[in-house]
């Protein structure tokens, strides 16, 4: 699913891509079309025009591979890449970091949003990896029901 926003001062447009398919070759032709609803069509969209010749050294990346910093994953299209256990650690930071992990979560719950995220690992190795963050304390852990669910502190409530 992509969300596409463009925003000019005070007037905006945002699709959702539930209803359609975005790639990153209609991704261009979808940005124009909707810069067109924009007063006066001052929204423009800047891209390589194909005529441009890349090198096969340095190809300019186009569409969503032009940000910096992004991670394209269709889990309905692409297969998640596997990781190993040496990474584990890093992608639950990520989770962390996006707030995943603010209520309580088990080893499965955890393993099923690596993989939405793209990543595959068995879950023997999230298990290591949370553990371990949890004896570290890096990650807050709570057992109850023979179920282990694992949480950063700021999913704990006062009353």
């Amino acid at each position: 699913m992509a969300r596409i926003k463009l925003k000019l001062g005070e007037n905006e447009i945002e699709v959702d891509s539930r209803d359609f398919y975005v790639d990153n070759q209609t991704l261009g032709e979808i940005i124009e079309s909707l810069s067109n609803h924009l007063p006066e069509s001052h929204a423009t969209v800047v891209y390589e025009p194909e005529s441009v010749q890349t090198s096969i050294e340095s190809p300019i990346p186009s569409g969503l591979e032009s940000l910096d910093n992004a991670e394209i994953f269709e889990p309905e299209f692409n297969e998640p890449t596997y990781i190993g256990p040496n990474e584990v650690k890093s992608k639950l930071r990520i989770l962390e970091t996006s707030r995943f992990f603010d209520s309580p979560r088990t080893v499965t719950e955890t393993v099923e949003q690596l993989r939405e995220y793209g990543w595959s690992t068995s879950p023997l190795d999230v298990s290591k990896a949370l553990a371990k963050m949890a004896s570290n304390k890096e990650i807050l852990k709570n057992s109850s029901e023979n179920r282990t669910h694992y949480f950063v502190e700021e999913a704990l409530v006062t009353n």
